[in-house]
């Protein structure tokens, strides 16, 4: 044979765009998110993407040297992409010593361990976000109130001022038996929710940069519209059953939508090429179990936010889905006729 077929893991590219090229396409894709964390969070959201970049190249470069022994990649750009993805899920005022312990944790654990990009079978940036979750509780879901471009370095990041994100306002309020009604009055209307007039973290405020990347990443087929689509549209359906059920003690679905990880966890982090399943089928069933699992881990769970873990659970069962869930060999029909 003058040919022979190679099997690898993913990601199986099928067109002459390397592995840098992709990567960098979403860096690209997701420009206008750190655009607008920059305009509502001012110098504190620079920081926190640098430090989070700058120490996932830097991970990588001396594992990979010093530790694995083999050639350093950070040129593939993936570990900008885990950096900045890192970034855009904690807060924008974390201390850095805590954002460089995140990006040791998600490039050394969460991917280098597993033997690099193609490998890893959970994303790293959430491997890294979990982590610091669990180890900072505090920190970690305290967010500071939007301060803008005029800010100075102290008022965006030193001494910011914090508050209560509306997710967890609103998850607090149902707990201590307070209307939905009610509480609805003390967050943001939906117009800011979309355009990121919020707190949270810094990708959880920009709702209108994160449909951005996505059509942008559409346009450029670096992914495909089925698991962001999915994922969003089964958690409106889930949670505006409940919100139907009881309004009282729900809050409606486009409010969960808007709020939280949702979408910048459908757009760019359920669609990495490495964690996610490769057939469209495939694709369809791993992102229904991350809708069900984020509206489950909101509605009822200890914790507001559900989809990092929604995600990292799913991220799990891709090996299962993909050995079940997998086109017909050619030839099979009429080898069975």
């Amino acid at each position: 044979m003058d040919k022979l077929l190679s099997v690898a893991p993913s990601p199986h590219l099928k067109s002459s765009t390397g592995v840098p090229g992709l990567m960098f396409g979403v860096v690209i894709a997701m420009m206008p998110v750190l655009v607008l964390s920059v305009i509502f969070y001012g110098l504190g959201a620079i920081v926190v993407t640098a430090t989070a970049v700058a120490s996932c190249v830097l991970f990588e470069a001396i594992i990979q040297k010093y530790v694995l022994r083999h050639k350093i990649t950070v040129s593939d750009g993936s570990a900008v992409v885990t950096g900045i993805l890192l970034a855009f899920n904690i807060p924008s005022d974390l201390p850095v010593f805590m954002i460089i312990l995140g990006s040791l944790v998600s490039i050394g654990v969460g991917k280098l361990t597993f033997g690099g990009i193609g490998n890893n079978p959970f994303n790293p940036a959430l491997v890294g976000r979990v982590f610091l979750l669990v180890s900072f509780p505090v920190d970690m879901t305290t967010y500071p109130n939007p301060t803008g471009l005029n800010a100075s370095l102290a008022e965006s990041y030193i001494d910011a001022s914090s508050g209560a994100t509306p997710l967890t306002l609103i998850k607090e309020g149902i707990k201590a038996g307070k209307p939905v009604s009610e509480l609805m009055t003390q967050v943001p209307d939906y117009a800011d929710l979309f355009f990121g007039d919020m707190g949270g973290s810094m990708g959880e405020i920009a709702g209108i940069a994160i449909v951005i990347g996505f059509l942008y990443m559409l346009v450029r087929k670096i992914i495909t519209w089925h698991v962001p689509v999915v994922i969003v549209s089964t958690i409106f359906a889930f949670t505006g059953i409940l919100w139907l059920i009881n309004p009282e003690q729900n809050a409606d679905p486009l409010f969960h939508i808007l709020t939280g990880g949702v979408l910048l966890g459908a757009v760019y982090m359920a669609t990495d090429y490495v964690t996610s399943p490769m057939t469209i089928k495939g694709q369809v069933i791993f992102a229904v179990g991350i809708a069900i699992i984020t509206v489950v881990i909101r509605v009822y769970g200890a914790y507001p936010e559900g989809i990092s873990f929604a995600i990292l659970i799913m991220n799990a069962f891709v090996p299962l889905i993909n050995r079940y869930v997998k086109p017909k060999r050619f030839g099979e029909q009429l080898s069975n006729g």
